[in-house]
Formats: C-alpha cells, structure tokens, sequence
C-alpha cells in the first residue's frame, strides 16, 4: 500500500475498489475488490469517508441472485415511466417481496437504477460483440441489431431503451446514473461508427457524412423511432422508420 499521493488498492479480496486522491477524496481510477473486510480496512484507514462513495463501490460487487432477479425486473419501470415513474412498492409487486428486502440489497433507488444500467451496458455491449462474432457482415448487423428492437418492441418485452428513456431526464438524475447512460451511447455510437466505417470500405454503405456523424444520425434515427412508436402505440412503426434509417445508408448519392 503506497502513501505517496494516492492511495492504491493492493489488498486481497477480489471486487471493484476506487484509487483516492489523498488530499482530495476524488475518484482517480477503480480497482477490483470483493467484500465489506475491504470495505472496512478502508474506513479504519481513513481513506474513504463519504457512504455515497462506499456505496458506488459495493454495487459494482458481483450480484447474488436475489439482487439480480431485483434488477431484473426493475430494468422495465424505468422504461416505462421514467426515473421518477416507479417506487419500491411496484418492485415489490413484480417480485414478490417486501420493500425491506429490496431496501437490504439496493439501499436507495439511485443504487438499484445505477445497477440496472450498468447490467443494461454490459448486456448490450456482450450483445454487439456476438454480432460481430457471428454475423461479421455490416449491413447484416445492422439489420440484425434493428430487428432486435422491433421483436421487443412488437412483443412489448422492452417497449424503449431504458437509456433512451433516462436520456430525456439527464438533467434530474443522480450524476452516476447520468455518466452511465452517457457511457452506453457513447459506446454504441463508436460500434456502429466502426461497422459503418467498415461497410462504406465493403461498399455496402454510401455515407454522406464521416462515420462518426452517420453513426449518430443512425443512432438518433432508431431511437426517436423508439419513441414514435410509443406515442403512437404502433411497433411497425419503429420498423418502418429504421427500415428508412438502414435503405439512407444503403442508397446511391
């Protein structure tokens, strides 16, 4: 363990741990850990004073089934109703147990919709990756990612993206949930950048602006068709929309 500025996790037990600035307290870099004994030697340290900051730290540890199944079944209010949209109550309706029981896994909402949207990037970012494994064809992916959203959208499994939907409360949710929402679209705006950027070389694609500006229009495209279907409780037309985002990729200047 170094004293010498910042204070570096170099402890056994295994989980997500954040690298202090002594002076400061602010976040340099996280660290993998895995339990409260951690948690503990830090605060007998004095290294980490603030609950909120302990709390990031413990909701990054590998979930028990309980809080996962939690998780699970939150992933839909938000979507549904906003960040503001649902209380304790509604989970408890949809899983099955007390409020009490939620409050011992996700302490305060905040915890339990960071938690929701973490899973939701790493689901989506495993998603993707499968994509390109699998599929390796541009303008398949594409259709194939497209498609995705149209089954859940027609089956009303995922009504909207949970992101695109917290998207629009940016400015009213806490600061960690905000920097994961960014997160999720900046990492998929550098996927589809790089299959778009791809299929132009295969010339499966004819772009009129730089990757990097299709890969928004696209992204904007698919998503503000997410929410003409919504207003206007009719799932074909996301289809009809995203279908016109990918035939604008695909047409001749």
């Amino acid at each position: 363990m170094t004293h010498t500025g910042f204070v570096q996790e170099n402890i056994p037990h295994h989980g997500f741990m954040k690298m202090l600035d002594i002076k400061t307290n602010q976040l340099v870099e996280w660290f993998w850990i895995k339990d409260w004994r951690t948690l503990d030697l830090l605060f007998s340290m004095g290294l980490s004073t603030r609950l909120h900051q302990v709390k990031k730290i413990y909701m990054n540890v590998e979930l028990s089934l309980r809080a996962t199944e939690i998780a699970e079944h939150t992933k839909q209010l938000p979507a549904a109703g906003g960040y503001n949209g649902f209380s304790y109550a509604d989970i408890s309706d949809r899983v099955h147990i007390g409020k009490a029981s939620i409050h011992h896994h996700f302490p305060s909402k905040a915890d339990l919709v960071h938690t929701v949207v973490v899973r939701h990037r790493e689901q989506a970012r495993e998603g993707l990756a499968a994509l390109d494994r699998h599929i390796n064809n541009p303008l398949a992916e594409l259709k194939a990612y497209t498609d995705y959203w149209a089954k859940c959208i027609g089956d009303g499994t995922t009504p909207i993206c949970v992101c695109a939907m917290l998207a629009a409360e940016l400015p009213m949710i806490p600061q960690e949930i905000a920097d994961e929402v960014r997160g999720y679209f900046e990492e998929l705006t550098n996927w589809l950048e790089a299959v778009l950027d791809k299929g132009a070389k295969l010339g499966q694609f004819h772009l009129q602006e730089s990757a990097f500006v299709e890969a928004q229009t696209f992204l904007s495209m698919v998503h503000g068709a997410m929410l003409t279907a919504r207003v206007m409780n009719n799932s074909q037309a996301f289809e009809a929309i995203s279908h016109a985002a990918l035939s604008r990729l695909t047409a001749s200047t």
